[in-house]
């Protein structure tokens, strides 16, 4: 089976978490949400028990990535970027700009099998699978 490209495991990775999301008791109110500053992966917003906004970047690598899962790749300047674009879509009034937000970071794997430990799982169309490796509700904050 052919391997899957590095697009289509960012495009499956962002499905997952967002599945994961919903699953979980956000709604996700976005996907891909694009400005001048980058891209906000996911946007989800929770109701109970406590309403808040999260700006979810989501992190899909191959087993054995240098990067600890994509937590490496979450820099200074790719914080920055976040903040930004979030202010940008806070502005736009989707949502209520009012809610806590926070910045989410979600760590999917791609290997060949799913561990027994993977607390959500989805097995691909071209062979081997996708699991939720982790997930940091509040990774990192900006303030301006």
């Amino acid at each position: 089976m052919p391997t899957p490209t590095t697009q289509q495991l960012g495009e499956w990775g962002e499905a997952l978490v967002a599945d994961w999301l919903m699953q979980q008791g956000w709604a996700v109110v976005t996907r891909r949400w694009h400005c001048r500053w980058g891209e906000l992966d996911l946007v989800a917003q929770r109701s109970q028990p406590d309403p808040c906004l999260a700006f979810v970047e989501v992190k899909t690598r191959r087993t054995g990535s240098l990067d600890r899962m994509g937590q490496l790749a979450i820099t200074p300047q790719k914080q920055q970027k976040l903040w930004r674009s979030a202010a940008l879509f806070l502005a736009e009034g989707t949502v209520d700009a009012a809610l806590p937000c926070r910045f989410d970071v979600a760590l999917v794997a791609y290997a060949a099998r799913s561990p027994a430990t993977a607390c959500h799982a989805q097995p691909l169309p071209t062979g081997g699978v996708l699991y939720l490796w982790d997930y940091l509700p509040s990774a990192f904050e900006m303030d301006g």
